[in-house]
């Protein structure tokens, strides 16, 4: 099915042209993949794919493309799929373990690259978040230079790599260190040491983790050894489920914010250190992918400069569009209520404690004791316990949430709007990246409904019996509660009756 131009621009600037992606395994990954195919007439999108645990690349690439983000396209035209084509590789080894003929395709026919590849994981060891996010930098660099059609090259940062400022404007801020002597520390020294966690401490400074220091110094990479390609770099702050594309609510991991909402809805989460006035920044994935896809045409139709650093845009909410995280609170609530996931442990509820000390006090008496208490029960019965590890990943995911959850911090937005009033209306219809209409609670409602659908696999039609077993659990809940307050009430009775 060939794409409707409609007097699109950056529709246009896509048509005929061979794209190169990293990172396509990941969420912003796939969703880029599924907006190149349906809306434009790209030509070839190789994707740099790794074999993982004995499965070779092309069984990768074949499980990709099985993925629900391609269902429009595969109903509407799966002949589109056939423009994929994996390329055999690895970001941690030298020139991306490309062998020779892999190379020579990509130098022959790359026009437009989007490097997304990086680990996310904010708690990752030091060595492994410097070989993937910054050296990997490094060498999508070396091959964007040999790329005899190159017109843009696309870099995912985060919006919090400056987090130890409060106002980050978009620009790149020089690093505390060189990149290259961090990439050559972790070369010569051993990783175990430099793994601990004292260790990184000392080499991440005042950054949160790894994760923030390394991209930080991926951006130095890109401002030093980038000049005089065309290069722009969008910092997306917390990416949460798609607002519109490919599906409303469409999610595919647990990570930030969606692991928050799903362990509060399956009745887990009954505590979180989080601070009620601070902004929860999130921005739906298709809005990051939509101002990606932007700025690789703006990248192109804007004149490289030796002398300048690439363009930054900052791809954040709070500044046109806040929502704290105390709404969330208050409103997520009775959303999770109104769509219930199947096999709920217990009555959704709990709140936010907005100090450290509180906080790790429930933890240990609602998470910590009932998971204990439920894989003993487990045991007893012969089955294996699942509780205690569930609340293990829980805690250790929320405790690497907590400096976003527990601070604020403004973005400048300045190239964000320029670009935005730069686009005709055809294009903003394509390409939309703007949030100001965003409704939030609405989105949240969609949120938590894709979070049912697309991660636990959940039918519509079990809702009914999900309401129902939500309404045996609140009765619950009260027997519980109830029971619980007479015991106090009558071990404190009996105590002062001892005593007097």
């Amino acid at each position: 099915m060939e794409i409707i131009n409609n007097n699109s621009p950056i529709v246009e600037f896509y048509s005929g042209k061979t794209v190169f992606i990293t990172g396509a395994t990941g969420f912003m990954g796939k969703v880029l993949v599924e907006k190149l195919l349906r809306s434009t007439n790209i030509k070839t999108i190789y994707l740099l794919i790794r074999p993982k645990k004995g499965v070779q690349t092309e069984l990768r690439l074949k499980t990709l493309l099985e993925s629900s983000v391609f269902d429009r396209i595969r109903k509407s035209s799966s002949d589109l799929m056939d423009k994929v084509i994996a390329i055999n590789g690895d970001i941690t080894e030298e020139n991306f373990g490309l062998d020779e003929d892999s190379q020579r395709l990509l130098e022959e026919n790359v026009s437009i690259v989007f490097h997304s590849a990086a680990t996310v994981r904010f708690d990752e060891d030091l060595t492994k978040s410097v070989s993937m996010n910054i050296k990997a930098v490094s060498t999508v660099l070396s091959l964007a230079r040999e790329m005899k059609h190159l017109e843009a090259l696309v870099d995912v940062s985060t919006a919090y790599c400056n987090c130890d400022i409060k106002y980050i404007e978009e620009k790149i801020y020089k690093a505390p260190v060189d990149p290259h002597a961090i990439i050559d520390l972790c070369r010569v020294l051993d990783a175990e040491k430099l793994n601990r966690a004292e260790i990184t401490g000392i080499v991440i400074g005042d950054k949160p983790n790894t994760y923030t220091f390394t991209k930080a110094l991926a951006e130095n990479i890109l401002a030093v050894e980038g000049k005089g390609l065309p290069i722009a770099i969008i910092r997306p702050s917390i990416v949460a489920a798609a607002w519109r594309d490919p599906f409303p609510g469409w999610v595919d991991n647990f990570n930030a914010a969606t692991g928050v909402l799903a362990g509060a809805g399956k009745g887990i989460m009954r505590t979180a250190f989080i601070k009620r006035d601070c902004v929860a920044d999130m921005v739906p994935v298709d809005v990051c992918i939509n101002l990606m896809c932007v700025l690789a045409w703006k990248a192109a139709t804007s004149p490289a400069s030796d002398a300048a650093e690439p363009p930054v845009y900052n791809c954040t909410s709070g500044g046109v569009n806040p929502l704290t995280w105390g709404r969330v609170e208050t409103e997520g609530l009775p959303i999770l209520i109104r769509n219930p996931y199947e096999g709920v442990f217990w009555y959704p509820g709990g709140s936010y404690k907005e100090n450290y000390y509180v906080n790790r006090l429930f933890q240990l008496w609602f998470h910590y004791g009932p998971a204990q208490m439920v894989d003993l029960v487990y045991r007893l019965m012969g089955k294996k316990p699942f509780l205690v590890k569930i609340s293990s990943m829980m805690q250790k995911s929320q405790k690497a949430l907590e400096p976003f959850t527990t601070n604020s911090w403004e973005w400048s937005h300045g190239n964000m709007d320029k670009l935005w009033e730069e686009l005709g209306e055809e294009d903003r219809e394509i390409f939309p990246f703007d949030i100001r209409n965003l409704d939030w609670i609405q989105f949240l409602e969609t949120y938590v409904q894709g979070i049912r659908t697309f991660l636990f696999k959940e039918k519509d039609s079990t809702i009914p019996a999900s309401k129902r077993h939500l309404n045996f659990l609140w009765c619950l809940d009260i027997v519980v509660r109830g029971l619980f307050f007479y015991g106090l009430v009558y071990f404190v009775t009996s105590f002062i009756n001892y005593i007097f």
